[in-house]
């Protein structure tokens, strides 16, 4: 065998007399397989939960049969997500955004709309694990890795996600008000629309105002609808966390890679 060239080690082994007996059939038989769902996580199409709803839709194929949650994908395999090839995605991307207010977290695109995705420089196809509602601003975090938005997103994980809130409060009294917010935030509030009761994790009054709220749900617009459930108004929402991302000095609109 000629110098400098690796091979994998049974194929090492069966050389023998300057002849490298093929065995690459059997290397890919070896290489281990990958459940459907994480397959297409990984290749940055959606999240693995997603994944699973498409799957169970009958939307994936592997090799041209319709496949069945819990299969998995081998090597030389081809997946299919409604009609279209996808791969694994090789180079992850992870980027933490300070998205301004008037930007909106989709990766559809509205002509009258301005999109978090116009902020970010990059070819690369990115999704968001954790969405902000079009008025509130502050962390978001941009990446290809499907196993991560699984991470961030789901509501099993309990993921802490941590907010700088400004609410509308009359100016007599504003600690006892406060107080009493707070209360009732801790004890839970009914949002409606099917969501039900809803708690904070943690809630402290700050000053002038302000409040920092933590989560471990994700609820659409939890904050705003938990305040004007309880009497009040949201005047500004920032994030300034998302389970181990904090947004530290990063300034508004700017964005930066970071490690998973």
């Amino acid at each position: 065998m000629k110098a400098g060239i690796t091979c994998p080690p049974f194929i090492s082994r069966i050389y023998t007399g300057g002849v490298v007996k093929s065995a690459f059939n059997d290397y890919n038989k070896n290489m281990p397989k990958i459940v459907l769902q994480k397959y297409i996580a990984n290749s940055g199409l959606c999240s693995r939960r997603k994944a699973e709803e498409r799957i169970r839709q009958g939307s994936v194929k592997i090799n041209g049969q319709t496949a069945k949650l819990g299969a998995r994908v081998d090597v030389g395999d081809v997946v299919e997500v409604d009609g279209k090839v996808i791969k694994e995605e090789k180079k992850k991307i992870y980027i933490k955004l300070n998205k301004p207010k008037g930007y909106t977290c989709t990766n559809r695109d509205f002509e009258t709309e301005k999109n978090v995705f116009e902020l970010i420089d990059i070819p690369e196809r990115l999704f968001i694990a954790g969405r902000l509602d079009k008025y509130s601003r502050g962390l978001v975090i941009l990446t290809n890795d499907g196993e991560l938005m699984q991470e961030l997103t789901h509501p099993k994980n309990e993921h802490e996600k941590v907010y700088h809130v400004l609410i509308d409060m009359p100016t007599q009294k504003k600690r006892d008000i406060a107080a009493e917010i707070i209360k009732k935030f801790k004890a839970g509030v009914d949002i409606g629309e099917g969501d039900g009761l809803v708690k904070a994790k943690r809630m402290k009054y700050l000053n002038n105002n302000l409040f920092e709220i933590v989560l471990t749900t994700g609820k659409k617009r939890q904050i705003r609808r938990m305040t004007v459930a309880v009497g009040f108004r949201v005047l500004d929402l920032r994030r300034i966390k998302i389970g181990k991302y904090n947004l530290g000095r990063l300034a508004e609109g700017k964005w930066e890679y970071i490690s998973k």
